[in-house]
C-alpha cells in the first residue's frame, strides 16, 4: 500500500533571487502530528502566486520518494530533504507513471482528487540551486501532481493511501505532463485528456489550443531564421491621411515580387534617423499588399524621435531597410461572422483585413467598429467606407469621443463602445474579434466581448507597444523605460528589441537573450527559464540564434524561445 511518508507546509516569504524579490511559498519543511487539510491547502501553508499554484485545483502537491532517490543519484546530492521539491505530501508510492488525472485517494479523514501535474516553474530551481531542474522534471517524467480536496480531513505521516476511484481516460500524470511539454504528441491521448472532467481548466484550455492548431502530431521543423532580412525598399510615395498620420507606399527597387503578407501582418523598418545610430521600428501594413507595393500608414507621435523622423524627412525615393512582413495577428479563413474593433492608429491591421475581405466579397456577416476623437482625426473614413459597401453584410459603426454625431448620420455614436453597445449592435457570441488599439480600448472591449459569450481563443489582439510583462512571482518594481545594458558595451552582434526601441550589442556577460532583455528592461515574459513552457517564445523578425541548451520541443518556425539562446548573427526581436 502507498503511504504518507511527510506532511510539509511553509508560508510565502520573499527570497532574494538574480537582483530581485520573488514572493514563494516553494520553502516547505516536514511537520509532525495531525494536519488539517481544507478546500484551499494544509494548515500552516500557502502558496506565494495562486496564478499558477494553489487554489482548490492545485490545493496539495504530491512529490514520491523514488523520485527522491532517483535525483539523488541524478544530481549527486545526499541533502534533498522532505519538502524540499515544494510538495505537502511526500508519498511512497504514487508514481507519475501509473497515477492518472482524475484518480481519488483516501489519506487519513480526507479524500483527495488528482487534477493536474506540477506547473513548470523556476523556482523549484530556485528552491534546489539547480537551475534547469523545471525543465529535468519534464524531460525525466518526474513532475509530481496536485490534489484537489474532495473532503476535508486531519491527516499525518504514516497514514495509508487508499485508491478509491480510477479517472476517466487512465491518462497517466506522465503521459499528460507529456502532452502538453514535449513533441510527438498522441492525438488519440490528446482527445482522451479533453475528456476528463477532474483536469484543471487551465490544462483543458491549453490542450484545446493545441488541438485547434493542430499541434497534436508530429513536430513541424524546427525554428529556422526569422525572415530573409532586411532589404532595400523604395518609397513610392507619401500621402497624408489626416494632420498626423500618413501612408508610405513602398516597392521594391528592381522590379522582383515581394514577400506574400497577410491581412494584418506588419513589416520592421530600420532607418538611420539621426544619420549613425540604427533605429527599427513596426509597423502593421494598412492595405493588402500587392505583388510590387506596401502601404504602411505612421502617426507622427508626440517626441517619437522614428515617426517624427518618417514625417518631417522621409522622401519619395529615398531607400529604406524593410524586413517582414511578420505577425500572427491575421485575418483567419472561416464561415463565422467577423468582427473589426480599433481605435486611433490602430486602425491599420484591420483596415488591411477589411481589404482582403472586400477583395473577395466575403459573404461573412462584417462588424466594422472604429473609435477615434473626431472627424479630422479619424483617418481612413471614406477608404473603409467604400469598402465596406463592396460586403454583401457589413454593419459600420464609428464611435468619436469629442464631437456630436454629424446631423443624420446614423453610423456615428458619441462617446466610447461599451457592452450595451455591443449588445445593441447585435454582435453574435459566435464571432471571430480582432482588435486593435490602446491597451485600455482592448482590454475593456475584449471584457465586453466576453461578456457576449464570444470564447476567449476567438478574440485576438494587436498591441503596438510593448506586451505586459509576465515574470510569475516577482515583485513588482517602478517601471523602468528600456535603456542600454549597464556594463561595458558588447562586441558581438547587434540585438534588436523592436517593440522596445532598444538596439545594442551582444555581450557573452549575458547568458540568453532573456537575460540581455532584461538588463535592459525590456518587458519580458517568462516561467521556466529552461525551454519547456514556452511563455518566452518570441517572433524572430531576422537573423538566427544559437540555442544554449536544446528545449523539450522547439517553438513554430520564425520564433525562438529567448530564455535559452544567444544571437549567432544580428537578430530583430518582436520584443
Amino acid at each position: 500500500m502507498a503511504r504518507l511518508l511527510s506532511v510539509n507546509v511553509g508560508m510565502p516569504q520573499d527570497v532574494s533571487w538574480q537582483g530581485r524579490t520573488v514572493r514563494t511559498g516553494a520553502w516547505k519543511a516536514p511537520v509532525p502530528g495531525r494536519r488539517m487539510v481544507r478546500r484551499l491547502n494544509v494548515e500552516g501553508d500557502g502558496q506565494g502566486d495562486l496564478a499558477g499554484h494553489g487554489g482548490e485545483i492545485r490545493a496539495v502537491l504530491v512529490y514520491q520518494l523514488e523520485s527522491y532517490r532517483y535525483w539523488r543519484k541524478r544530481l549527486g546530492r545526499d541533502d534533498l530533504a522532505f519538502g524540499m521539491f515544494g510538495e505537502n505530501f511526500t508519498v511512497d508510492g504514487l508514481p507519475d507513471d501509473e497515477v492518472c488525472i482524475g484518480d481519488r485517494y483516501r489519506i487519513g479523514e480526507a479524500e483527495f482528487e488528482v487534477t493536474q501535474p506540477r506547473v513548470t516553474c523556476y523556482r523549484v530551481g530556485m528552491r534546489l540551486g539547480e537551475p534547469a531542474m523545471a525543465s529535468l522534471l519534464v524531460a525525466h517524467h518526474r513532475p509530481g501532481f496536485y490534489l484537489r480536496v474532495i473532503t476535508e480531513g486531519r491527516v499525518q505521516a504514516g497514514d495509508g493511501i487508499t485508491r478509491t476511484r480510477r479517472g476517466p481516460g487512465e491518462l497517466s500524470v506522465a503521459d499528460t505532463d507529456a502532452l502538453l511539454y514535449l513533441p510527438g504528441r498522441d492525438p488519440a491521448k490528446l482527445r482522451t485528456a479533453l475528456d476528463i472532467p477532474a483536469l484543471s481548466p487551465g490544462w483543458q484550455q491549453s490542450f484545446r489550443e493545441l488541438a485547434a492548431a493542430g499541434r497534436s502530431g508530429q513536430p513541424g521543423p524546427g525554428p529556422g531564421p526569422g525572415s530573409p532580412g532586411f532589404r532595400p525598399l523604395c518609397v513610392a510615395r507619401i500621402v497624408p491621411e489626416t494632420a498626423d498620420v500618413s501612408s508610405v507606399h513602398l516597392g521594391s527597387t528592381d522590379g522582383t515580387p515581394l514577400p506574400e503578407a497577410r491581412p494584418g501582418q506588419y513589416l520592421s523598418l530600420r532607418l538611420a534617423v539621426d544619420g549613425t545610430a540604427r533605429a527599427v521600428r513596426s509597423y502593421s501594413l494598412s492595405a493588402a499588399p500587392t505583388g510590387s507595393a506596401y502601404r504602411i500608414s505612421v502617426k507622427h507621435e508626440p517626441h517619437g524621435k522614428v515617426s517624427g523622423y518618417i514625417h518631417a524627412r522621409l522622401r519619395a525615393g529615398d531607400l529604406v531597410d524593410v524586413a517582414g512582413p511578420s505577425g500572427t495577428f491575421v485575418l483567419e479563413a472561416g464561415t463565422a461572422p467577423v468582427v473589426l474593433l480599433s481605435a486611433g492608429i490602430g486602425v491599420t491591421p484591420v483596415l488591411a483585413m477589411l481589404h482582403r475581405l472586400a477583395a473577395v466579397r466575403d459573404p461573412r456577416p462584417v462588424w466594422w467598429i472604429h473609435t477615434a476623437r473626431d472627424r479630422a482625426h479619424h483617418a481612413f473614413a471614406d477608404e473603409a467606407h467604400a469598402l465596406l459597401a463592396r460586403l454583401p453584410h457589413a454593419r459600420e459603426h464609428i464611435h468619436y469621443t469629442a464631437q456630436a454625431p454629424p446631423p443624420g448620420d446614423d453610423r456615428v455614436t458619441r462617446g466610447r463602445p461599451t457592452a450595451a453597445s455591443l449588445t445593441a449592435l447585435g454582435v453574435p457570441a459566435g464571432a471571430d474579434a480582432y482588435l486593435c488599439g490602446p491597451t485600455a480600448f482592448m482590454d475593456d472591449l475584449g471584457g465586453h466581448l466576453r461578456e457576449l459569450g464570444l470564447r476567449p481563443e476567438r478574440i485576438r489582439t494587436e498591441r503596438f507597444g510593448a506586451l505586459a510583462a509576465v515574470n510569475p512571482g516577482v515583485t513588482p518594481t517602478a517601471p523602468v523605460p528600456p535603456h542600454q545594458p549597464p556594463g561595458p558595451p558588447g562586441t558581438g552582434p547587434l540585438v534588436t528589441f523592436t517593440r522596445s526601441g532598444v538596439t545594442t550589442r551582444w555581450s557573452p556577460a549575458h547568458a540568453s537573450l532573456l537575460e540581455l532583455a532584461e538588463a535592459c528592461d525590456v518587458p519580458t515574459r517568462w516561467s521556466c527559464r529552461t525551454g519547456v513552457c514556452h511563455t518566452c517564445v518570441t517572433p524572430l523578425l531576422t537573423g538566427d540564434v544559437t540555442y544554449t541548451a536544446p528545449p523539450l520541443e522547439l517553438p513554430a518556425p520564425g520564433t525562438v524561445l529567448v530564455c535559452c539562446t544567444t544571437p549567432a548573427a544580428e537578430v530583430v526581436l518582436d520584443l
